[in-house]
């Protein structure tokens, strides 16, 4: 059972990936949580590049997969109050990193399993980025224990179930409350349906799992558990294989979808992100998928990492095919120091009892 649970999942998320660029969705981006949510912000109006519009049914898929499974298996808990203000802040600077690098620690595996070569100097920052985050829990980083939510406040562990539902359906209809790119990135997508389903099947299985890359390296580097990381290995593995069948894999640094080859920038993008995610208690990822389950701190993340792309596209600070701008620059290396700063000032007084 455990090695079927980390195939199964690899093999959704590696393969199911392959099959949605087969079916319309730009290349190496089957899977993105962060690239995918900057496409939502965009579809709500929270930025105005007309390029990047579009209610991305994977993410909602991934909410509420991981919503119905959680409700199915008796385990869905509405809770926070864990400095949900402090969690918006750490959102944000996720999805500045990871637009800087174009593209979450997921994609970056997807990436590299298309021959794109950049994808593993994200990921090496990615994982510099995790060890810094490692110090600042050794040395007491803690946001303090969210609460249970009971009576008229679980309905607040909802919110993200029902907001989904409601984008699922707008984009359904092509609601008139949502804006719709009908060129660039955003204008390339699978049918809904099908974007649905393999949304609500990884979203499911990223919840039985408790996937998360972050999470995965955080527990190699600190206890030597490696079961995360064989699930992403999984996912390469099957997302090569299939890239290679459909003809999609190209090894370079040049001319792939979606990237750029400033690797200081690459770099530290993912380092931004990786940094951000070990303070914040999951990738971005695995904050959608715990707030599916009812975490509303996780929904307060997910909430900043909107708002972070809404920043990075009005003020010119996303990455592109040309790269990396002076405003992205300045705002990954201002958010490597207020994410820095957060470990920082959240931390807890260690006593020490001599004799």
């Amino acid at each position: 059972m455990y090695w079927m649970t980390i195939i199964v999942t690899g093999i959704v998320f590696g393969l199911g990936a392959v099959l949605l660029v087969k079916a319309g969705n730009p290349g190496n981006y089957g899977f993105c949580a962060a690239c995918q949510l900057r496409d939502i912000a965009g579809a709500l109006g929270i930025h105005q590049a007309a390029a990047l519009q579009y209610a991305r049914p994977e993410i909602l898929g991934f909410i509420l997969g991981s919503f119905s499974l959680a409700k199915f298996s008796g385990e869905f808990r509405p809770r926070g109050g864990s400095n949900p203000l402090i969690r918006f802040v750490l959102g944000a600077m996720m999805m500045i990193g990871a637009l800087v690098f174009l593209g979450c620690p997921l994609r970056g595996i997807l990436r590299i399993a298309g021959g794109d070569l950049n994808g593993l100097t994200g990921l090496a920052g990615f994982v510099a980025g995790i060890a810094a985050g490692i110090v600042f829990l050794k040395n007491g980083y803690n946001l303090g224990r969210s609460r249970s939510f009971t009576g008229s406040g679980a309905a607040a562990g909802y919110l993200a179930a029902v907001a989904a539902v409601i984008l699922t359906v707008g984009v359904g209809t092509h609601a008139v409350f949502l804006k719709f790119s009908t060129t660039g990135p955003g204008s390339f997508h699978a049918p809904v349906i099908v974007s649905l389903i393999s949304g609500l099947a990884a979203g499911a299985l990223a919840w039985r799992t408790r996937m998360c890359l972050s999470g995965g390296f955080r527990n190699y580097f600190m206890v030597r558990d490696t079961y995360q990381l064989k699930i992403y290995a999984v996912i390469f593995l099957a997302a090569l294989i299939g890239n290679q069948y459909f003809g999609f894999f190209k090894l370079s640094y040049d001319g792939q979808p979606l990237a750029h080859t400033m690797h200081l920038w690459n770099f530290l993008g993912l380092f931004l992100t990786g940094l951000a995610a070990v303070l914040a208690g999951g990738c971005p990822l695995r904050q959608i998928i715990m707030t599916g389950e009812g975490d509303v701190d996780a929904l307060f993340c997910l909430l900043g990492m909107l708002a972070g792309a809404g920043i990075a596209h009005s003020f010119n600070a996303a990455g592109s095919a040309a790269g990396v701008a002076v405003n992205g620059q300045i705002a990954t290396v201002a958010g490597i120091i207020v994410t820095a700063g957060i470990g920082v000032v959240f931390r807890e007084r260690l006593i020490t009892v001599e004799g």
